[in-house]
C-alpha cells in the first residue's frame, strides 16, 4: 500500500465494521489542510482500494474494510435454546460469530 491508502486504511480501521461515506474520509484521513486543498483527493485512492479486495462499497458511496471470508464448512447455525440442552448434555457446541470481523494489518498488506 502506499501513502494514501495507507491513510485511509488506518482511518478505516478506526470505524471498525461500519460503512464510512466517502466525503467523510476525503475530510478526515488526509487532515484539514489536504482536505482544503483538494476536497475529493480519496475518491480515486477508494475505488483503487476496491478494486484491489480492501474495500467494499454499498450503493449509496459510502465504504468500509472489507471483512475477512468465513469458512463454515459442515457448521450449522443452533439457536440459542439448542445450543444450551445440548452444552447440558455435554456435546460441545460451536457459535458461528460474526461475520464481519476486520482481519489484521496483514491480511491487507497481501491484497
Amino acid at each position: 500500500m502506499d501513502a494514501d491508502e495507507r491513510e485511509i486504511y488506518q482511518f478505516l480501521k478506526s470505524w471498525g465494521t461500519e460503512f464510512v461515506h466517502s466525503r467523510e474520509i476525503c475530510r478526515r484521513a488526509g487532515g484539514r489542510r489536504r482536505f482544503h486543498d483538494d476536497p475529493e483527493w480519496a475518491k480515486a485512492v477508494l475505488l483503487r482500494m476496491t478494486d484491489r479486495g480492501i474495500l467494499e462499497s454499498n450503493a449509496t458511496g459510502h465504504f468500509r474494510l472489507k471483512p475477512i471470508p468465513k469458512k463454515n464448512k459442515g457448521k450449522r447455525w443452533v439457536s440459542p435454546d439448542i445450543a444450551k440442552i445440548l452444552k447440558e448434555s455435554g456435546v460441545q457446541v460451536e457459535s458461528a460469530g460474526d461475520e464481519t470481523d476486520v482481519a489484521p494489518d496483514e491480511y491487507y498488506d497481501q491484497l
